[in-house]
């Protein structure tokens, strides 16, 4: 990259954003994708930009990723990230971090790799501690200065990376919203979606399903953005012992197919993974036409490992008899 967008304040006028130039990209990549018709993308989250106070998860991505994640045949990376790391409290961008952002997406194209942006902490909210002092959902004064932060940011993504097809980068718009309503999540997105598609009309946009990605969100639909769910159910299997999760360290060690216990008639296998956890996506994108994608994946260490690839088996052939790919955490 030659040129980049400059630091300005989050309210800044268009004509202030400098648009990058164009970014060499596979032509493989070149090809029409849209809210309706994701590809089955497979691969990974990257966390180098996960939080602002780890430096292992504040630093530059790193190229030998890439190289692996092509070499084996993946091509889509989630780049989940908190938006403190380029921001500072005055609302202005550090320009270091956003040309490491910059550069895993050039590196990522060159590769034919997908490149999924995705706010995990946004101005207003995180679904991880601390808390955020604005609250992006609240039909206040401070929910609307926090939506205005939060359009802002993807404005100024919008506008840097407008050379970009998207078909080689997307932007997941929050990660996991809370349990709130289809209105709400609606009325929060909508302004950030606005400003995108002002500068990027084509710019393929996913919105995480509510109540944490699990629950597709019938109001979005006019949106025309596709959609990402979650693939960590059974969480007494995914969470075993998560040093995040409260008293996991007390759960049962997990067996698959997995059998509730005290409870001989109740199993999760992958039938039941199909009826409770895939079933209702591919309904709602065969009724609604929408692209699903499972954004997140994956087991904690905790878990045996043998248990653990019973269960991943189970999962990817539902992913596959659905039509859906995804990204492994």
């Amino acid at each position: 990259l030659v040129a980049s967008c400059s630091p300005k304040k989050l309210s800044a006028p268009l004509s202030e954003f400098q648009p990058e130039p164009d970014i060499a990209c596979n032509q493989n990549l070149i090809k029409l994708i849209t809210f309706a018709r994701l590809p089955r993308w497979r691969g990974f989250n990257l966390l180098e930009k996960f939080k602002l106070d780890k430096s292992q998860w504040n630093r530059p991505f790193y190229e030998s990723d890439l190289d692996i994640i092509a070499d084996w045949g993946f091509d889509f990376i989630r780049l989940p990230m908190d938006y403190r790391i380029w921001t500072t409290l005055g609302q202005h961008y550090r320009e270091a971090p956003l040309k490491d952002i910059d550069h895993v997406i050039e590196q990522a194209c060159l590769r034919g790799i997908h490149v999924s942006l995705c706010l995990h902490r946004a101005p207003g909210y995180c679904v991880s501690p601390p808390r955020e002092p604005l609250n992006l959902w609240r039909n206040d004064a401070g929910g609307e200065k926090a939506r205005q932060l939060f359009a802002n940011q993807w404005l100024m993504f919008a506008v840097r990376y407008r050379n970009i097809p998207p078909s080689a980068l997307s932007f997941n718009l929050v990660n996991e919203p809370p349990n709130i309503s289809g209105e709400t999540y609606a009325r929060t997105v909508g302004p950030a979606i606005k400003a995108i598609r002002q500068i990027s009309p084509d710019r393929l946009i996913i919105a995480d399903g509510t109540n944490y990605g699990k629950r597709p969100v019938y109001e979005l639909v006019p949106f025309q953005v596709a959609q990402s769910t979650r693939g960590y159910a059974p969480y007494s299997l995914s969470h075993y012992r998560a040093s995040w999760i409260s008293r996991s360290d007390q759960w049962a060690m997990p067996t698959w197919p997995l059998q509730k216990q005290g409870d001989k008639m109740s199993v999760l296998n992958k039938e039941t993974l199909w009826a409770r956890h895939v079933a209702p996506w591919e309904k709602f994108r065969s009724q609604q036409g929408i692209g699903i994608h499972v954004g997140e994946w994956g087991a904690y260490n905790k878990t045996p490992h043998e248990i653990v690839l019973k269960w991943m088996r189970d999962c990817l052939k539902n992913w596959q008899r659905a039509g859906m790919g995804w990204a492994l955490w």
